[in-house]
């Protein structure tokens, strides 16, 4: 069975004492590639740095709306900058990790929407898919999607919302990375739409460290947990492990651009 883990933050200081020997124990499981996504500036040097260690890893580059406050307005020169000196790199794969989120109440929304659309312009710029972070803010993010219509789509991270808001993702050419989140008995809206959603809709993610999947409850999130995200998935949606690892890969392999 090959996975790709679409949505990773392996630079963080949680993996700093054992990272080569989780990435080797993850490609021992079958996952083959990892996207490692950028969310503020001064991670992406880190970032980039790791991923050049690694072949089978990849990088996005952003400014999550969850760091607003540290965000500052130079930032959004110096990531086109990355973007252009890194255009064509085969170890660039997206612009991300960036979306809008109205959960966290205390973040401002304009600042959000500005920094969001300052963002889309660039993955359309760059023909770059767009890896988007959404809390409770699907009709504000597919409204300006529809404005933006980056031309290589991207990924929902985290996916959590409504049937109908899935359909309307995918009518704009994005994927729903599907991870820890609809593993939990409890998640029950999300995993009817999880076991509704077509073969073409997903790819897979961890999140590490965050997210952990309910068969690892309480425990940092590792790319090794997702052989366990995809048998369970696999069962909510009435298929094997391998059927929903081939075409989550296969459609990871799409967007990307990796033969």
């Amino acid at each position: 069975m090959q996975l790709i883990d679409t949505h990773t933050h392996l630079d963080f200081p949680e993996f700093d004492a054992d990272r080569a020997e989780l990435l080797a124990r993850s490609r021992d499981l079958g996952v083959q590639r990892l996207v490692v996504l950028g969310v503020y500036r001064d991670n992406w040097q880190r970032l980039w740095q790791l991923c050049q260690t690694q072949s089978d890893l990849y990088a996005a580059f952003g400014l999550h709306p969850v760091y607003l406050q540290q965000h500052l307005p130079g930032h959004l020169q110096e990531l086109r900058a990355w973007l252009q000196r890194l255009a064509g790199h085969p170890q660039l794969c997206a612009v991300g990790e960036f979306g809008l989120d109205y959960f966290v109440e205390t973040l401002d929304r304009q600042r959000q929407q500005a920094l969001f659309e300052a963002q889309l312009e660039l993955a359309v710029e760059f023909e770059l898919p767009a890896l988007l972070h959404v809390r409770r803010a699907h009709a504000a993010t597919i409204a300006s999607l529809k404005r933006f219509r980056p031309p290589r789509g991207g990924i929902i991270h985290a996916f959590a919302g409504s049937y109908e808001e899935a359909r309307e993702y995918l009518r704009l050419g994005f994927k729903l990375g599907l991870g820890g989140a609809p593993t939990w008995p409890q998640a029950l809206r999300l995993r009817k739409v999880v076991a509704r959603l077509p073969a073409e809709a997903i790819v897979l993610e961890t999140d590490s460290p965050d997210m952990a999947p309910a068969m690892y409850p309480g425990l940092r999130n590792s790319p090794e947990h997702l052989p366990a995200i995809c048998a369970a998935l696999a069962e909510l949606r009435g298929e094997t492990p391998e059927q929903l690892a081939e075409h989550s890969s296969r459609n990871a392999a799409e967007l990307f651009g990796w033969a």
